[in-house]
């Protein structure tokens, strides 16, 4: 299906913040700034975002730039990592997170989701556990739709528009993760059940739906400020997370 044309005012938020440089190559297209709040050290420090994309096509349509990014998986040019801990192929007892790329959370720190607190706080889980497993799903960035894309939908965000929205707007689904190719290799690491670190049923469900036998479910809340509160409350009231109480949503 066709991605649905850019409306007028959709165009002009984005295209204000996208820069053409010309390479021999082709182009690059530079993204930003996206204003970044970032813990450094125990202090919030707002850095300036940027992002850019390396492109053959050299135009200044920006907006036939951003209709092709929902018909090509920029993620997939990265790959995934596992981290397991203790004797994860035959201990009785393991758990396990599937952990999306964050690139701003994991890396920079940033404080606009709780993607870096829950890297570092499952790995300490899994070691405080004795026996588990971090799967680092490098091609899931953005739910998805990769760290360009992303820095689209984060422009968006900061002129109102929530997660679920700026995904739409720019032609994606609200959730394009698949999780096919980790269940695979934790088929090949792992026979017994395994309890998933998470607050989103999708996950188990998808481990379900492969025959993998699953005990159970560990959530992981926390790190909630003024920088993404909106963002978390999004990811429970449209995207079906779970509350710390095991409900679906707010009301």
């Amino acid at each position: 299906m066709a991605q649905a044309k850019l409306n007028s005012k959709v165009m002009s938020i984005l295209e204000e913040k996208i820069k053409l440089i010309h390479t021999e190559e082709g182009a690059i297209y530079l993204v930003g700034p996206v204003q970044l709040p970032v813990n450094l050290y125990g202090e919030t420090v707002t850095f300036h975002w940027y992002c850019w994309l390396n492109c053959e096509e050299v135009t200044e349509d920006f907006e036939r730039i951003i209709d092709k990014l929902s018909s090509v998986n920029l993620a997939e040019m990265q790959q995934s990592s596992v981290l397991a801990y203790g004797d994860f192929e035959n201990g009785d007892d393991a758990i396990i997170r599937m952990h999306s790329i964050c690139h701003t959370g994991d890396i920079f720190g940033s404080k606009r989701c709780d993607c870096g607190y829950q890297l570092k706080e499952s790995m300490k889980m899994i070691v405080e556990h004795g026996t588990g497993a971090l799967f680092y799903l490098a091609n899931h960035e953005g739910r998805g739709i990769g760290l360009f894309s992303k820095a689209l939908a984060y422009i968006l965000q900061e002129n109102g528009y929530d997660t679920v929205d700026a995904n739409h707007m720019l032609g994606f689904v609200n959730d394009s993760r698949n999780y096919d190719d980790a269940i695979r290799v934790l088929h090949a690491l792992r026979e017994k059940p395994v309890t998933l670190i998470t607050n989103n049923p999708k996950k188990i469900e998808a481990l379900q739906a492969s025959g993998l036998p699953v005990a159970g479910r560990k959530q992981l809340w926390g790190d909630v400020s003024e920088y993404n509160k909106n963002y978390l409350e999004t990811k429970i009231n449209r995207s079906g997370h779970l509350n710390e109480d095991g409900t679906c949503c707010n009301d």
